[in-house]
């Protein structure tokens, strides 16, 4: 599938890449690298320029950093404040106290309330977002159990991967010795309501990436395709009206 950049001429090839189903422990650099150069039994190889997305649920789950819902203990201040939480089509969020519990142990309880009260105070002149502003961009990250999510993981709440911004320069490094040149990586948590790039290696562009898939291109279901090859593939010349 084709897109096109920011600037609306810049044409870039973007290609989903299944990969075997990733759980915790597993080598998530050798999966990605083998999933790109080798895609139903052809080739599709990596070339210097490319650059590679992964979602952050694969990093996070290779991590470690997903649980069970039945596993997580929620205090009484998780589920005090998830009643607070406005659940929307978009998802279950902080809604749950599983999730909620989750958000704490990452930012701090003392965070947690201030951003719940500064939500509390904003709401009141109409404005939202202000919870994950105040929380910041990692608890936005937290995801609770969905439906259609490859199993085990529809059972599942997710913290943020640890460090994405060293996990995408290891995997540059690997994907670049492939390539003979640069290769960039990036680490994306892209759903139906947007997408941010939570960790990056170095000199990536993050608003072209960001801009690239913002369609959600990867999907948000059972596809299995947490990966995602990008490559430039030239310019388009505007078409010029002849007059008379």
């Amino acid at each position: 599938m084709f897109a096109c950049g920011p600037d609306g001429r810049t044409v870039y090839g973007r290609a989903p890449v299944r990969t075997p189903r990733i759980e915790a422990g597993h080598d998530l650099d050798r999966i990605v690298t083998d999933s790109v150069l080798a895609v139903e039994g052809g080739r599709l190889g990596i070339e210097e320029g490319d650059i590679v997305a992964v979602s952050e649920k694969a990093v996070a789950v290779s991590q470690g950093r997903s649980y069970p819902v039945s596993s997580i203990r929620a205090g009484l201040l998780a589920r005090s404040l998830c009643r607070l939480v406005s659940k929307g089509p978009a998802g279950i969020g902080l809604g749950i106290p599983a999730t909620m519990q989750l958000a704490i142990d990452e930012a701090g309880a003392g965070r947690i309330l201030l951003a719940t009260a500064a939500a509390g105070v904003t709401r009141l002149a109409g404005r939202h977002g202000t919870f994950y502003r105040v929380a910041g961009g990692r608890v936005a990250a937290i995801d609770g159990p969905t439906a259609g999510t490859l199993p085990p993981f529809d059972t599942h709440a997710k913290l943020p991967p640890s460090d994405p911004d060293a996990v995408a320069d290891r995997l540059a490094r690997r994907l670049a010795e492939e390539a003979g040149g640069t290769v960039h990586v990036a680490v994306i948590d892209a759903n139906d309501r947007g997408v941010v790039v939570l960790g990056g290696s170095r000199g990536l562009d993050r608003q072209l990436v960001a801009w690239l898939f913002g369609d959600n291109p990867l999907g948000q279901g059972t596809e299995q395709t947490p990966v995602a090859l990008i490559r430039y593939v030239g310019r388009v010349t505007p078409l010029r009206l002849r007059r008379g």
